[in-house]
């Protein structure tokens, strides 16, 4: 059985995002804050490869290539989450939150929840942009309609 593109390259953003927190955190960078930004890369790595592959297989309608690259950014967002609310709750919950950084939406002491969603909105914003930015490259480089 063959996976779908989006859901494939939404766990590679997946994978790349969490194994580059876990790398940071094990070299004590957690806190630098300019270097979480950095996590852009793997999402701008997932998306280009999906429509890359659209495409490659000769899709080039662009709003059908657009769904499928917020449907690929969308699902390595939300296995992101997923995967930090875990990692939370085994380090402590809502004492390891407290003990992070507070460089995000939000002051005072955050729960698990309240972190997760924070960044939740921040990763659909970032991937609406993401899509929007990489569907123009591609339409300025083929022409998809």
């Amino acid at each position: 059985m063959k996976l779908p593109k989006e859901l494939l390259n939404g766990g590679i953003i997946f994978m790349g995002i969490g194994a580059y927190f876990l790398l940071m955190n094990a070299l004590g960078y957690a806190d630098l804050f300019y270097l979480r930004l950095l996590n852009v890369f793997f999402v701008f790595y997932g998306v280009n490869r999906t429509i890359e592959m659209n495409i490659n297989e000769g899709k080039k309608n662009f709003v059908d290539n657009a769904v499928s690259a917020m449907i690929t950014s969308l699902i390595g967002v939300f296995l992101s989450i997923i995967g930090l609310v875990t990692y939370s709750y085994m380090n402590g919950g809502d004492a390891y939150v407290k003990s992070l950084p507070m460089t995000f939406l939000f002051g005072g002491n955050p729960s698990v929840n309240t972190y997760s969603i924070c960044l939740l909105f921040e990763g659909i914003a970032s991937s609406v942009i993401v899509t929007m930015l990489l569907m123009l490259y591609w339409n300025n480089r083929h022409i998809t309609d």
